[in-house]
């Protein structure tokens, strides 16, 4: 793609004094169109209203000075709190970005001269696409981070337990989603080959396709498989033996 001609300062200058208005555009959109925003708390219809506004503004520095670091989606939801990455899905936030893309795109005529309205136009594209491949980063880390947290969590409730401490228990456990249904099963032994947390979340990934609520915790060279619900859990627990070794 050839670079594109370098932005006009006066349709810098009507992108910035039309923010406000192309936010609440972008709101009003979003309170029309898309049930899931019109389901959220109020806090995160706030805090999406900030991220809107955000993307508004980086678009805006980035059309005037299009380097990397003025599309990364990482600065838009950096003015929300990590937790509204929780209460949108990435596809959610996809859909943010391209009621954004929009609303900015419906204006142009109205904000840039004939003359620079195909790029202004051009420059929305490119912009979309760029952020939309940075929000799938920023969702990938979040995923990581929380998996990271989880699987802490996840260690913690099990050391409660085998240490009897039940009221750290029921907080861990609830954290981390255990229905609290049914029965529980504890299996305890080791694992053919080097016992770590990519063994654990191997083992963690089968517990849960087998039963409705399962932990793995690691102590020294053995493995803690907690398996929950109202199923067959010996079942369950004969589908995960062939993964632990038959050594005691």
């Amino acid at each position: 793609m050839a670079p594109r001609r370098s932005a006009d300062p006066e349709t810098i200058a009507r992108l910035r004094s039309r923010t406000d208005l192309l936010t609440a555009a972008a709101l009003r959109r979003l309170d029309s169109d898309v049930a899931w925003y019109r389901a959220l708390p109020a806090d995160d219809r706030s805090w999406i209203g900030l991220v809107a506004a955000s993307g508004i503004t980086t678009f805006i520095d980035w059309y005037e000075n299009p380097a990397p670091t003025t599309y990364n989606a990482a600065e838009i939801f950096r003015a929300a709190p990590p937790e509204l990455i929780r209460s949108i899905s990435l596809q959610h936030a996809l859909a943010l970005v391209r009621i954004v893309v929009e609303i900015v795109e419906e204006h142009t005529d109205e904000i840039a001269t004939p003359a620079r309205a195909t790029q202004l136009r051009e420059a929305v594209l490119v912009y979309s696409r760029e952020v939309a491949f940075s929000a799938a980063e920023v969702y990938a880390r979040a995923a990581e981070a929380r998996g990271a947290w989880d699987a802490r969590m996840e260690a913690l409730a099990v050391d409660a337990l085998l240490r009897g401490d039940d009221e750290g228990l029921r907080s861990r456990v609830s954290a981390l989603g255990w229905s609290g249904s049914g029965r529980v099963l504890t299996m305890v032994g080791t694992l053919e080959g080097p016992v770590d947390e990519g063994a654990a979340a191997d083992l963690r990934r089968a517990a849960r396709r087998t039963a409705a609520d399962a932990l793995v915790g690691i102590h020294g060279q053995r493995v803690v498989v907690v398996l929950g619900g109202d199923g067959d859990l010996r079942r369950s627990a004969d589908a995960l033996l062939h993964r632990l070794s038959p050594d005691p």
